[in-house]
């Protein structure tokens, strides 16, 4: 497997555009009322930044406010923005009603290929032929997935096997019995379609892997594909206009102090 997000930044470039860099973010300092805020509990929505982990955000807020009582209510991938929901102090305590909540996400399917993480970590492979298909075609694939249905999670996650994460087992070459999980889609709706992108809004369960409906999606129309972008626009009744940008976030905080 290649480099986090090294392919990405080819993809990027292929279609004319600049891979956004990680900006470097200053160190805060905050007000001691502001930190006794934080330790008595507060529900921050973040726009999570492209490259960042969850844990990247999580650890830069826990540093920023000074408390260790800081955690987030559902991982999103590092090639993936938008809302992630981080709590603090005796807020803590909702994280896992926010992580049952439905989610929405809208993104982008890259037809014609395979990807071994199925999203952009890792290089396309086994290219195939997409040009014959119809608007039609593609639609009736997408209408396989609504409702409760049976999905497996890619090798490269975040699951773990005796406290190990799949991820790791993988990229040691350890072979991987993957079990099957059930999830509920509501809405998959195709926004738009310019080959071999498709462009699309969903909504689904806590626990969908929208990598693996990119997969999976290649698969039923034969050609392959993989996720090449993603953003998380709600959570519940939480909408990503409502976040924060982390930048936003720090300024809020206090003072840069370098």
């Amino acid at each position: 497997m290649t480099k986090k997000g090294s392919y990405f930044q080819k993809h990027l470039a292929q279609l004319g555009e600049d891979a956004p860099k990680r900006q470097a973010l200053p160190i805060v300092k905050i007000a001691v009322e502001k930190k006794t805020e934080f330790e008595e509990g507060k529900v921050i929505l973040l726009d999570k930044p492209l490259h960042w982990t969850s844990f990247d955000a999580v650890r830069k807020i826990r540093n920023t406010i000074g408390i260790k009582k800081v955690g987030h209510a559902g991982t999103l991938d590092p090639l993936a923005t938008g809302l992630l929901i981080i709590c603090t102090g005796k807020q803590t305590k909702l994280i896992n009603e926010y992580m049952a909540q439905v989610k929405e996400y809208t993104g982008t399917i890259t037809l014609g290929a395979i990807t071994p993480t199925y999203d952009l970590e890792s290089l396309p492979e086994q290219h195939k032929d997409f040009t014959h298909l119809t608007v039609q075609q593609i639609n009736e694939a997408v209408q396989t997935f609504l409702g409760e249905t049976d999905q497996f999670p890619p090798i490269y996650s975040a699951i773990k096997k005796k406290g190990t994460p799949l991820y790791e087992l993988a990229r040691r070459g350890e072979e991987i019995e993957l079990k099957s999980r059930k999830i509920n889609i509501s809405v998959f709706e195709i926004t738009s379609i310019e080959l071999p992108f498709v462009h699309f809004r969903i909504v689904c369960s806590t626990g969908t892997y929208i990598r693996s409906i990119a997969n999976d999606l290649g698969a039923k129309l034969a050609c392959g594909g993989y996720l090449s972008a993603l953003r998380r626009t709600a959570i519940g009744s939480f909408r990503v206009e409502e976040a924060v940008s982390m930048e936003g976030f720090l300024a809020e905080c206090g003072h840069v102090t370098e």
